[in-house]
């Protein structure tokens, strides 16, 4: 059975840590990937598929994970939910053995998540799901016993206004901590969970990896955010060295709006991947 934690091990075992983020945004789409109707009018799914297909080919063979991101497709009624599918579609057939991270941050009551399960697992066919923690462990049971499936739980996120709630002390420890060590101690019977924690707090990446051990932590906050590569990778390595799924989004797939755009975003994959083994 496909495991998103055996996909991902294999990939480390390799010194591959990129994640590339497919936040597609149509009006960032170069024109050179624009597909048109005969009148001049923009073919929406046709555009952002092209697009996708083209930074997909370039930089398969140096990702841990790839990570698209639900809203820029949703965003487009249903021509946008049509791209995402064919997308996840290409991403099994031109990377098949790369883990596929639907960003959705889905969290409801049971039988309400039952729906997005079948959504995200058995219909996209994506590997794993990020989730908010907020209604607690019994709500996100039914995703946790997908024991193949990843589910990565929103811990400290890398926005600004993260820490309006997630910094607030309970129990003498800040929130995202108690949420670390709950997912860890508590939730990950499967050895299936991971964390959002965000580059752009070290710190907190730091203690939070001291919680929960070899758990992936799935990392945004590098490249457009200004997160540091050589204090995300101290920070978040495990005691093996790895346990990190490190994602660029608009860093790599925007690096260029010339027709060269698939080139620049596998230079860009290139340049954090290396940067990322150096400073391991």
């Amino acid at each position: 059975m496909r495991s998103f934690r055996n996909l991902l091990e294999h990939h480390w075992s390799e010194g591959r840590f990129v994640c590339v983020g497919l936040d597609s945004e149509l009006e960032k789409i170069p024109q050179t990937a624009q597909q048109r109707h005969s009148d001049g009018s923009l073919l929406i799914k046709e555009t952002i598929v092209a697009f996708n297909r083209a930074i997909i080919e370039a930089t398969h063979n140096l990702v841990c994970a790839y990570k698209p991101n639900a809203a820029f497709y949703e965003a487009h009624g249903l021509a946008g939910v049509a791209a995402l599918e064919e997308t996840m579609k290409l991403l099994h057939t031109i990377a098949p053995n790369v883990p596929i991270i639907l960003d959705a941050k889905r969290g409801d009551i049971g039988n309400t998540n039952n729906g997005y399960i079948a959504s995200a697992f058995d219909h996209l066919k994506a590997d794993a799901i990020t989730v908010h923690p907020y209604l607690g462990g019994e709500s996100l049971k039914p995703f946790l016993d997908r024991a193949e499936k990843g589910i990565i739980i929103m811990c400290r996120n890398s926005n600004p206004g993260a820490g309006e709630f997630q910094d607030l002390i309970v129990e003498g420890k800040p929130l995202y901590q108690k949420v670390a060590h709950q997912v860890s101690t508590q939730w990950n019977q499967n050895n299936n969970c991971g964390l959002v924690v965000g580059a752009t707090f070290p710190s907190q990446l730091r203690e939070v990896r001291q919680i929960v051990d070899t758990m992936p932590l799935l990392i945004p906050g590098v490249g457009a955010q200004g997160g540091s590569v050589q204090e995300t990778v101290k920070a978040a390595q495990d005691r093996h060295g790895v346990g990190m799924i490190i994602n660029s989004s608009r860093g790599i797939i925007f690096a260029s709006v010339e027709k060269d755009f698939a080139e620049a975003a596998r230079r860009e994959t290139e340049k954090l991947h290396h940067l990322i083994n150096q400073h391991r």
